[in-house]
């Protein structure tokens, strides 16, 4: 007979933040295995984790980096004040870490306005474009004055063999 393991709701939870927070070059089967538990258990999890959040609406099931500004902000908002044990159960449950938090503040604080980096960014665009004409340009006038060094090369083995008599 064949016995099933019971997994309790806080370690689902756990797995499922782990999941959901993995690095781009982590699999659901890397982290299936880490935990080891069966890749089917997890996915049946997160379908059934993306069901319940279908219908409370809560950020859990995305990844924070997937968060957009305002949901960090909101995020930010609602954690600021919190220490300790409240911290890391509200963090708990939305599916983020401390650290995470941190650095949003840090990328908010630290925040350029828009239309600066904008502005940086066509500058900068600009500035490869003309790069690649200016390299282009290089190239062409390197082969050319390859070619004048040839031909000079060759005028003068051509006047060596006709006995330094020119037409």
């Amino acid at each position: 007979m064949k016995t099933y393991n019971r997994y309790t709701e806080g370690f689902k939870e756990q797995a499922l933040v782990k999941v959901y927070n993995r690095t781009n070059d982590q699999t659901i089967e890397m982290v299936a295995n880490e935990l080891n538990i069966n890749v089917t258990t997890l996915k049946d999890w997160m379908r059934q984790s993306k069901k319940a959040s279908n219908k409370t609406a809560s950020p859990t099931s995305k990844r924070p980096k997937d968060w957009r500004p305002e949901e960090r902000l909101a995020a930010l908002q609602q954690s600021y004040g919190l220490l300790g044990d409240d911290l890391n159960t509200w963090c708990r449950e939305r599916g983020v870490f401390t650290h995470q938090l941190e650095q949003w503040k840090i990328d908010f604080c630290s925040h350029v306005d828009i239309r600066e980096s904008r502005e940086e960014a066509q500058t900068l665009r600009a500035l490869k474009v003309e790069n690649q004409s200016l390299e282009r340009e290089l190239l062409r006038k390197d082969k050319a004055l390859a070619e004048a060094a040839a031909l000079l090369v060759l005028q003068k083995k051509f006047r060596a063999l006709l006995g330094g008599e020119v037409e």
